[in-house]
C-alpha cells in the first residue's frame, strides 16, 4: 500500500512579499545577534548606527537575492522594489515608534536600499538553477 505524504507548506508566490519575509528575518536575527554581543561585551554603544547599516545591508542584499531568485527574471526590478517596499517599512517604524522626521538620511537610506536590493536581485537571478 501506497501512502502520500500530504503536508501542505505555505508557498508564497509573490517574489517581492517572499524577499521581504527573509529581509525582515535575517534583520531580526541580526539584531539579537547585535544586541547580545553589546550586551556579554565591552562593545560601546557608540558604534550602534554603523551595525545597523550592516544589518540592512546584509538583509537588503539576501532579500534581494531571494526575490530574484523566485523571479527568475528582471533581477534588478524585484530587488529594487523590495528595497524601497523595505526602506518605506522601516520610515514607517521609525516615524511612529521613535519619532524620526524626514530628512535627507532618510532619502539617502531609501536610495541605497533600492540599489542593494537591486545588487541581490541581479546576483539572484544569475544564481538561479
Amino acid at each position: 500500500m501506497e501512502t502520500k505524504n500530504d503536508t501542505s507548506r505555505v508557498r508564497i508566490q509573490s517574489p517581492i512579499l517572499s524577499g521581504l519575509l527573509y529581509a525582515f528575518i535575517i534583520m531580526s536575527i541580526a539584531a539579537v545577534i547585535t544586541s547580545l554581543i553589546l550586551m556579554l561585551t565591552d562593545q560601546k554603544e557608540d558604534a550602534l548606527p554603523a551595525y545597523a547599516y550592516i544589518i540592512h545591508t546584509i538583509s537588503l542584499c539576501l532579500g534581494g537575492w531571494v526575490a530574484g531568485r523566485k523571479a527568475e527574471m528582471k533581477g534588478w526590478y524585484y530587488g529594487g522594489i523590495l528595497g524601497l517596499v523595505y526602506s518605506v517599512i522601516i520610515i514607517m517604524i521609525g516615524f511612529l515608534g521613535f519619532d524620526k522626521g524626514f530628512d535627507l538620511n532618510t532619502i539617502l537610506f531609501s536610495a541605497a536600499s533600492f540599489f542593494i536590493g537591486a545588487l541581490g536581485g541581479i546576483i539572484g537571478v544569475n544564481t538561479h538553477k
